[in-house]
């Protein structure tokens, strides 16, 4: 740990040199924000050769990929929910190398009535599908507060159009196929059959045409799957489905199971887009609800899958799964994993059969990786020195615009403290990226001068809106003091207080994640760490305790 200690503080100097600059009323400045992996995975098993790679390829919450190519390029978006920008996309050359290019709803006029919702609504699935016809790249997506619509663009590395909402599309997973003879569909989970549920979880899989020169869907809406693959044992939550054409016959695949251990995905086969549709025998095509919950490095929850033809002619797929400590609970959330295909005789994809683990090291040949990745134990260093926030900086609901500049005060961040607060559904003065690893650490020097006993800042630790941990400088009763506190559904709990010198202008706060615990330091910018809090339970972020769809979010925060 002294090691990572000494690297936090080299960043904690990087302006020390330089008088401080003044400190605005109600706002707290960042100089940087320093993040490091430390999972004992990647310690413990460094990749054979320049040819392997780590799975989840997109670790931390990248949850409901979906992918796409243009014969040449691969595209991968992600869901986000309620945090703003939305749907960040990524790209590759080979499938193992992957940068984040933008974020394709990176507008408020494309990001509408967020408010209100809580931080597992917003957009739901998001599915990128190329059209070769017109060299037309499509984002489909749910947003629960207004409905399903697309987005579009013949350049997927500059912007994207406004929504073209989809009223006559119910549900959630929209799904574009875009056939050869020139023809376009929308798939969707939906109601059940006259909005008539014979059990909870009880879904359809819908289909639509759609007409690409009016940007509208067309026709009766048929339903392609009713509850399932096994009808008669009550599936739940058949969802998430994209179409295929596959030498000559058509693939409906999609997520059924729900989104916890019980998770898979399943396929159909037919002769037309618009059915029958019949299920492969074998299904489920990937899953890890039939391993031992005790086996070491456990994968689970695995489903939510999209397939991709390589341009070599070999079949891929992406799709989500999580990493449990010890198989108990994880901060995470649902990551993105890299898979290859591999067909049956009688012509079906699959990933696992019965009682196949997810690889968590693959190897893809004739493809080298770079220098930097997108998986192991990286370390990001953020010195707001630029005029806008890198692509993995995120907010809630949305761009929080007002509450915090790259300009105000040159190489820091500048956040004002607001009155709305993190449990509230709006939009706080919270700045955040994903927590990624297990064992992590993070941290960062904060110039702020509370005023009175309300006004705090610092790091916050977001799960939702009712599971937070806030590592934060404040005033007790006139005495400058460092702080955590856990934030709850009702009453919030201040685990520990320390007091620091009143004069103490600038401060380093440090976050040391063991997995299951946190540690807390903080530090006058020296080399002098002091511990405020230890072992605390890290369990209270994780999904297993608080629900939803995220993962754990850390980042900077201020409230008055």
């Amino acid at each position: 740990m002294m090691t990572a200690c000494t690297i936090s503080l080299t960043s904690c100097s990087l302006k020390s040199g330089k008088e401080l600059p003044p400190i605005g009323k109600s706002v707290a400045l960042f100089d940087f924000f320093y993040y490091k992996g430390n999972d004992d995975f990647y310690k413990d098993n460094p990749l054979p050769d320049e040819n392997c790679f780590y799975n989840p390829i997109l670790p931390g919450w990248y949850s409901d990929p979906s992918i796409c190519t243009n014969g040449e390029d691969y595209f991968l978006v992600t869901s986000t929910f309620t945090y703003y920008p939305g749907v960040p996309i990524f790209h590759s050359k080979d499938l193992v190398n992957w940068k984040q290019i933008g974020n394709i709803l990176n507008r408020p006029s494309q990001l509408v009535n967020m408010d209100g919702q809580d931080v597992s609504g917003g957009i739901f699935a998001p599915a990128i599908s190329y059209n070769p016809q017109n060299k037309t790249y499509y984002m489909v997506t749910t947003n629960v507060g207004a409905g399903n619509f697309f987005v579009k663009t013949q350049n997927p590395f500059g912007e994207w159009s406004d929504p073209i909402m989809l009223p006559e599309v119910g549900g959630i997973d929209p799904s574009f196929f875009f056939d050869e003879d020139g023809k376009a569909y929308i798939v969707n989970n939906d109601d059940a059959p006259d909005n008539k549920p014979e059990y909870s979880g009880h879904r359809t899989i819908r289909i639509q045409e759609f007409d690409v020169k009016t940007d509208r869907t067309v026709g009766p809406r048929k339903i392609l799957v009713n509850k399932g693959v096994s009808p008669e044992k009550k599936p739940i939550w058949i969802e998430g489905p994209h179409m295929y054409k596959i030498n000559g016959k058509y693939f409906l695949m999609s997520a059924e199971g729900g989104t916890s251990t019980g998770h898979s995905e399943v396929i159909f086969r037919g002769d037309s887009p618009m059915g029958p549709f019949k299920p492969w025998e074998k299904n489920p095509i990937l899953t890890q609800r039939d391993l031992d919950d005790k086996r070491i490095n456990p994968v689970t929850c695995a489903g939510h899958a999209d397939l991709i033809q390589t341009k070599e002619g070999d079949w891929w797929a992406v799709f989500l799964a999580c990493r449990p400590i010890n198989n108990t609970f994880e901060n995470l959330g649902r990551e993105t994993f890299l898979m290859p295909v591999k067909w049956s005789k009688d012509g079906f994809p699959y990933m696992t059969k019965a009682h196949e683990t997810v690889p968590l090291i693959l190897k893809r040949e004739n493809v080298k990786r770079d220098s930097i990745t997108t998986f192991g134990n990286f370390e990001k260093n953020e010195l707001f020195d630029s005029s806008t926030l890198g692509l993995e900086w995120m907010t809630l609901r949305s761009a929080a615009a007002g509450l915090y500049s790259l300009t105000e005060t040159p190489g820091y961040l500048t956040l004002k403290c607001s009155g709305v607060s993190s449990k509230e559904k709006k939009t706080p003065a919270f700045i955040c990226r994903r927590i990624q690893h297990h064992k992590f650490e993070c941290s960062t020097r904060m110039l702020f001068n509370p005023v009175g006993d309300s006004e705090k800042a610092g790091i916050l630790l977001f799960k939702d809106e009712t599971h937070q941990y806030f590592f934060c400088m404040k005033n007790v009763k006139g005495q400058r003091s460092v702080a955590l506190i856990q934030i709850g559904e009702k009453d919030d709990k201040e685990l520990t207080v320390m007091p620091v010198d009143n004069e103490m202008k600038a401060i380093c706060l440090k976050v040391v994640s063991r997995g299951s615990t946190f540690d807390f330091y903080y530090s006058s910018d020296t080399d002098d760490w002091k511990l405020l809090c230890k072992d605390v339970d890290a369990g209270y972020l994780s999904t297993n305790m608080a629900g939803g769809f995220t993962g754990t979010t850390i980042g900077m925060y201020g409230i008055k």
